[in-house]
């Protein structure tokens, strides 16, 4: 299907290179499917307490597990949604541990069709003024840059934990017209319409990067990235990890983009991260 869909592109753009681009860019922004939920994961999400935000006319489905105060919050990656925390949640609840997540506009339960890093740092900024301060953020992939666009934008976090993370928003682009591979054509096109959606915000390519302006960040930040993901890889953990005085990488192996999320030894590690017992 990528391959008919990139040679339809291609040829477009021979003739209609901004009619090309225009598609380019919806691919780019808006998700093609919504992830389907597992058995062992709807089993989880059943036992939480389930809300819902209106965001402009857009319902954001929320998920809580836990009363207390001071939760950690759960980013989900693109094209992915709040279940894929599901294996998080036992061994967190069990220590304690308040949690709180959402599905991303045009992702799981939640309305729309997309949600771009302004739309989710927005949700964020709700959701702290709801129930935060937040004791952590832990966010994964496409969902690393949101969070941190968000804490830079002034939500507060004791901590941040970064899985599988993009260090840099435009290698997202890049990455994303050679997946397709889509002529530079295209690929110059892109570019200028997403620089456009986001005016009058500049520098998107620096601004929305989770390595932009690091003094900023003052939390601990724990990053985690498996040396065989082959969607974004571990050299962006690594770039994140040096970018951030102090931070602590973890690189797994043989566990991928997603696997990562189920490993008993990246949640035990994330546990301990965001109860302060690392330290201990």
């Amino acid at each position: 299907m990528a391959t008919s869909l990139s040679n339809r592109l291609n040829a477009i753009s021979y003739v209609a290179p901004r009619l090309a681009g225009r598609h380019a860019f919806k691919l780019f922004i808006e998700p093609m499917r919504r992830a389907e939920i597992r058995p062992a994961q709807q089993q989880v999400m059943d036992t939480a307490t389930v809300s819902a935000l209106d965001m402009d006319g857009t319902p954001v489905r929320t998920y809580r597990w836990g009363d207390e105060p001071n939760p950690v919050l759960l980013v989900h990656g693109f094209q992915s949604r709040a279940a894929s925390w599901a294996a998080f949640v036992p061994a967190l609840r069990a220590a304690g541990v308040p949690l709180l997540a959402y599905d991303a506009p045009g992702h799981g339960e939640s309305g729309g069709v997309s949600a771009t890093i302004v739309d989710q740092a927005a949700i964020i900024e709700r959701l702290q003024a709801e129930h935060g301060p937040f004791r952590a953020i832990v966010a994964h992939s496409f969902g690393v840059l949101c969070a941190f666009h968000a804490i830079r934008s002034g939500v507060p976090t004791e901590r941040i934990v970064v899985i599988s993370g993009i260090s840099r928003f435009a290698d997202l682009a890049d990455a994303f017209c050679t997946q397709l591979a889509l002529r530079p054509a295209i690929s110059k096109e892109l570019r200028r319409r997403t620089e456009i959606y986001f005016r009058p915000l500049t520098d998107i390519w620096e601004r929305f990067s989770t390595i932009y302006q690091p003094d900023q960040i003052t939390a601990p930040v724990l990053v985690v990235h498996d040396a065989d993901d082959k969607e974004v890889a571990v050299r962006h953990g690594q770039r994140i990890a040096q970018a951030f005085p102090g931070a602590e990488l973890i690189v797994t192996h043989g566990l991928g983009h997603r696997r990562i999320l189920a490993d008993t030894g990246v949640i035990e590690a994330v546990h301990l991260f965001v109860t302060g017992k690392d330290e201990q």
